[in-house]
């Protein structure tokens, strides 16, 4: 049988790198030509988290799990790197240092939360300190639900004025996970009362149905930046990009649900 260290580091570092380098190029692409130094950066990361992200695929479930904490402990240190990297960038942006630079202030913090996320994972793998279920529903859900919050907010501003329909159904989406997000938070502070089973299926059943319909609008919209047919300003890997997040929060969602329902998770469905 596969290690459960093993295949959820795995999942997390195969999945996370990707993001990482990704966002390195998104970085880039929104510093002006003068900020040499700043390309040059994102783009070690770049090469750093692509190179990861190999090392992490050529490794099995059946690995042995030293080798994988000794990976997890080398990611972690890349991913508190890119965390300042990221955490620098916007102090430059907030002092007005990088004008003319196309990095919205709550992209770079967003990207910075990832980050972070990121890190604290493979800090719990390694110590094998994983949050109790309960604790986890709620709060993979706030993460995750600003998440979402901030790519509809980021659709919505990247799309041209003109594409106006696209444009308020962004906004509406903004508006739902923003409540959505409220709500985790009021949940979150009425623990551990808040912590029961009936209100925790009805939590991440609520979540799902608007995940799954935020994630149909990103597919819709990726294709038709991908075909050319709309105008926008948004790249068509930071399309997918947003796409494969919401698909991973629904992931979650599944094994919450599951997990509830007293299911127990293939540890091979993980590696997805």
């Amino acid at each position: 049988m596969p290690d459960e260290f093993v295949v959820r580091s795995l999942d997390e570092v195969r999945f996370w790198s990707r993001i990482m380098k990704e966002h390195s190029l998104f970085l880039r692409l929104g510093f002006r030509c003068e900020d040499t130094q700043l390309i040059n950066e994102a783009l070690q990361f770049q090469g750093l988290f692509e190179d990861i992200e190999r090392r992490a695929h050529e490794f099995t479930v059946n690995t042995d799990p030293q080798t994988i904490r000794e990976f997890n402990s080398e990611v972690h240190n890349a991913a508190t790197h890119i965390w300042a990297f990221k955490r620098k960038v916007l102090g430059l942006i907030l002092q007005c240092k990088l004008p003319g630079a196309t990095n919205f202030p709550l992209l770079v913090d967003h990207v910075s939360r990832e980050a972070n996320y990121f890190r604290n994972r493979l800090e719990e793998l390694n110590s094998g300190t994983l949050e109790p279920l309960h604790d986890a529903i709620i709060d993979e859900n706030v993460f995750f639900l600003k998440i979402m919050a901030d790519h509809a907010k980021f659709i919505g501003h990247l799309l041209d004025p003109s594409e106006r329909k696209l444009v308020e159904q962004a906004r509406e989406f903004s508006q739902d996970f923003d409540t959505l997000m409220f709500q985790a938070i009021d949940l979150s502070s009425m623990r551990p009362q808040s912590q029961t089973i009936p209100l925790l299926s009805q939590f991440v059943d609520e979540n799902r149905v608007s995940v799954e319909s935020l994630r149909d609008f990103k597919k819709t919209a990726r294709d038709l930046i991908e075909a050319c047919r709309i105008k926008s300003i948004i790249h068509p890997l930071l399309a997918d990009h947003v796409f494969r997040e919401a698909e991973r929060f629904l992931f979650i969602l599944d094994m919450f649900e599951r997990s509830l329902s007293g299911i127990k998770v293939n540890k091979r469905e993980i590696l997805f």
